[in-house]
């Protein structure tokens, strides 16, 4: 299935918005990573040794040229490409702050400052059209202004200092949303992508080899983009391997929509 796997590759790296997400994996009981970088009808899973970003040059190369949707970790920053940080993390790490130092009033209200400058973006961005290039600029500079002074704090204690300091590192990656339709400011979907490769490895426990674990990431890249794009993995499997007995290529996704449309027009001529 490697020919349809580096199908799926091309997919994503074709994408208008990305998401990826990574989580532990273990090879032979040692600490591996299994990555994903999906998108609403492809997801391309790989496994590797490291959590660095030579693993994001090599599924993507040096530039992107999509919107790169990511939880901040900083392996991602290696890439060349506009970028999205997820605002759920930070909010969720914010909270975390909130509930450990409830006496401490400034950072409730640094959290609820910045809830609502994410909410209006998503409002912004909702009707940009009906505003129209000019104002959606003018006030896209605002909302930035905005976030430029919630950082600027005055006197904030070492908490809330903290605080500014992790926010301040997602600064440029915070409002980027604002700019792309439809665009998320969060990598909920990312977290749900992997999340299959979470239960696997709680269940499993891993891979007992680095072939296994190229396999798995092959065959959960091919499961997971149909399931996506509603094709029964089974009956695609099927014919695919059908195919590669005939030709010694496996079918392509594309060709096997493409055969299913088909049949499907056979069927309703029949």
């Amino acid at each position: 299935m490697k020919d349809v796997y580096d199908e799926i590759l091309g997919d994503i790296n074709n994408a208008v918005t990305l998401h990826a997400d990574e989580t532990g994996w273990r090879v032979r009981a040692k600490n591996w990573w299994l990555w994903v970088f999906g998108t609403q009808d492809s997801a391309y899973f790989t496994v590797d040794k490291t959590r660095g970003g030579s693993v994001v040059r090599r599924v993507l190369g040096e530039i992107f040229l999509g919107l790169l949707v990511v939880d901040g970790w900083r392996a991602y920053l290696k890439l060349i490409c506009e970028q999205q940080s997820c605002m759920a993390h930070l909010l969720r790490k914010i909270r975390k702050f909130r509930d450990a130092f409830p006496h401490l009033s400034d950072i409730v209200s640094f959290y609820v400052k910045l809830r609502r400058i994410l909410r209006d973006g998503e409002r912004l961005q909702a009707n940009r059209e009906k505003l129209g290039e000019m104002v959606f600029r003018r006030r896209l500079n605002r909302l930035k202004k905005r976030l430029e002074d919630l950082l600027n704090w005055p006197n904030p204690d070492d908490i809330l200092q903290e605080i500014i300091k992790k926010v301040k590192r997602q600064q440029p990656r915070i409002l980027t949303f604002v700019e792309h339709p439809e665009a998320p400011c969060h990598n909920n979907y990312g977290e749900f992508l992997i999340r299959i490769g979470v239960l696997k490895r709680k269940i499993s426990g891993g891979s007992v080899s680095a072939e296994g674990a190229n396999a798995y990431a092959i065959l959960l890249s091919v499961h997971v983009t149909c399931k996506l794009r509603g094709i029964s993995f089974p009956k695609y499997m099927k014919e695919s391997l059908r195919q590669y007995i005939r030709t010694g290529k496996p079918m392509s996704l594309s060709t096997y929509s493409t055969f299913i449309a088909d049949n499907s027009d056979l069927k309703k001529a029949a």
